[in-house]
């Protein structure tokens, strides 16, 4: 049963479901009191992705110093705080258990409610949030339309209310963030390859290069496998018998950028052409971006552009990617709504939002 909370109700949230490990007090759902990250970027670049063991060894390290960090900021400190949120999926297991067992003991130790989100609900709720200097401004208005694009997750969905939700499409193969990711290896960019693509790829016309779109008519689906394939095919005829020894990027950097952008064309292409479509059909009043690949500019300037007059919602950069701020929004109106969690919550790798 849903119910009023009082003003200045303030939640301490965590997020563990990955490889940034982040803390964040939020007060009435949308005010951001103070909000830390300790990304682990650095570690796994030597690996070109993340390792799910080495991510879940650094929260148990971190953890505690990025919650001491956060309550330092809020006044009144253990005593201003009025429920704990935390992930608990999708994600790596290990990661995620990090998260959820500090917050039960938290929440348990303090006799406060215990309130678990689904890390895709917490990118669709970093639209709601402003920090404490920042006047706050308007919500997105129901009906939303919410494009989730990250590393693990493209996703089309539509939101008549807070916690109405109904999946509209989804990817069939890759996320556009790991397609992004891969592309990015096959031509010898760094890790994370979705922000070194964008910024190669930035300013360069693709020309007549023109790669695939996967277009999956009479759905809001999408596909990005053959897309990336027809990546490696360019490089493999570009290279030839070199690619196993040399990297496009670089050897040819002046090709490298003019394929990044005829990926990332073709990649935009058909995410702001589905979504506008979908806030078309439903009568949104709103189009949410969320996700790690909501920070990439040529989507934001895209969709914004293409959906006109619908107005598009998306948070600063800082709160596209992963972070513990977005958790403490959606846990707020979680609860409003009458939900909690006890404390048999488990990790789930694989939640899904619907």
């Amino acid at each position: 049963m849903s119910h009023q909370l009082p003003p200045g109700f303030t939640i301490l949230a965590i997020e563990t479901s990955c490889d940034e490990t982040a803390a964040a007090v939020i007060r009435d759902g949308r005010e951001i009191v103070a909000n830390s990250v300790a990304s682990q970027i650095d570690i796994h670049q030597r690996y070109g992705g993340v390792v799910p063991e080495v991510a879940s060894r650094q929260h148990i390290l971190t953890i505690t110093p990025v919650i001491n960090t956060v309550l330092a900021q809020v006044p009144g400190g253990w005593s201003s705080i009025n429920a704990i949120a935390t992930t608990y999926g999708p994600g790596l297991a290990g990661a995620l258990l990090t998260g959820i067992n500090t917050a039960k003991a938290i929440a348990w130790s303090r006799n406060l409610p215990f309130i678990g989100v689904n890390h895709l609900e917490g990118h669709i709720y970093a639209s709601w949030l402003h920090t404490a200097k920042e006047l706050a401004y308007q919500a997105p208005e129901f009906p939303c339309v919410a494009l989730i694009v990250s590393g693990g997750h493209t996703a089309l969905v539509l939101l008549n209310d807070h916690g109405d939700y109904r999946l509209l499409g989804q990817t069939r193969d890759d996320a556009v963030g790991e397609a992004f990711d891969k592309v990015a290896r096959i031509m010898g960019l760094g890790y994370p390859g979705g922000p070194q693509m964008e910024k190669v790829a930035r300013g360069v016309n693709p020309g007549a290069l023109k790669l695939p779109r996967a277009w999956l008519r009479g759905t809001y689906d999408w596909s990005f496998s053959g897309l990336k394939t027809a990546v490696l095919n360019v490089v493999n005829d570009r290279l030839g018998e070199r690619m196993e020894k040399v990297k496009l990027a670089e050897v040819d950097p002046a090709f490298t950028a003019q394929l990044a952008a005829a990926f990332q064309d073709s990649a935009v292409d058909v995410l702001v052409q589905k979504t506008v479509a979908a806030a078309r059909e439903y009568k949104a009043k709103t189009i949410i971006l969320a996700g790690g690949v909501a920070a990439n500019t040529a989507l934001r300037e895209r969709l914004s552009a293409t959906a006109k007059p619908i107005p598009v919602a998306y948070p600063p950069i800082w709160l596209c990617t992963d972070n513990a701020a977005m958790i403490g929004a959606a846990a707020y109106y979680r609860y409003q709504a009458g939900l909690q969690q006890d404390w048999s919550l488990d990790a789930t790798p694989s939640l899904k939002l619907i």
